[in-house]
């Protein structure tokens, strides 16, 4: 059972603060969901980018493009951005693509990654769209945690299988595409931003050497290391970090 999704918590969440849907393309069929929450006064906010929820958009360059004009919609000139697994690169990308006028104050990347050759799918990465949606379920499901987990973390793996289940065929594809289309962020374009790394150490998706190269991409970060949380550690435990980086 989904422990987090019949949770008070989380259907509190909910039922307060309303799901918006916004498109920003000429293409209706690219809408970005969002929940806003938090003081309206805040005029540099914290933005969530997800491993999976995204428009279907199937080029790094056409995804910042896009996320620019999401935030031009909501009139705010720079942000926060926490950022996880894919949400983590596609927050690092989107900062090097505006780095000329600046649209990110700082970055929190947990679990993330800074070269999509370390899932060695570079050469397939444009088959994707070929593909039905029971083999990329099953492509996205290989990295999740095998074996007995902590129930907390359990929970968290749940949450994210029926997040799984609700996307179809184009929205799994152009996840994929992103996540294995040969690319690498390019440091020297952001070197200036405030950066967090989060990770774990116990399993993750994550290979010693693709957090090794983070922590080589970003030497002046701020480090926060979790003794245990596995793929998902912002579902399966409380992280109190985030509370230094309330609209600064």
């Amino acid at each position: 059972m989904d422990e987090i999704r019949i949770s008070p918590d989380y259907n509190w969440f909910r039922s307060t603060v309303p799901l918006k849907k916004i498109i920003v393309d000429d293409d209706d069929s690219k809408v970005w969901s969002l929940y806003d929450a938090g003081p309206k006064s805040i005029r540099c906010p914290i933005i969530f980018f997800p491993p999976l929820q995204y428009p279907v958009y199937w080029d790094l360059l056409e995804f910042c493009d896009g996320f620019r004009k999401l935030l031009d919609h909501l009139q705010l000139d720079k942000v926060h951005l926490f950022g996880a697994s894919l949400g983590g690169f596609l927050a690092q990308k989107f900062a090097e693509h505006t780095h000329k006028s600046p649209r990110v104050h700082s970055l929190i990347l947990c679990n993330s990654f800074s070269d999509t050759s370390i899932f060695n799918q570079t050469l397939t990465a444009n088959s994707f769209w070929l593909m039905p949606a029971f083999m990329l379920k099953k492509i996205v499901l290989g990295n999740f945690a095998k074996g007995p987990v902590d129930p907390k973390m359990a929970d968290a793996i749940d949450f994210m299988v029926d997040r799984l289940e609700s996307l179809n065929q184009g929205e799994l594809a152009s996840r994929l595409t992103l996540n294995c289309q040969n690319s690498y962020v390019e440091p020297h374009k952001i070197k200036d931003l405030a950066v967090t790394i989060m990770d774990v150490f116990d399993q993750s998706a994550l290979s010693h050497e693709a957090k090794e190269e983070m922590y080589k991409l970003y030497p002046n970060a701020r480090r926060a290391h979790l003794k245990t949380g596995g793929n998902f550690p912002y579902l399966s435990y409380f992280i109190p970090i985030l509370s230094s980086f309330s609209g600064s």
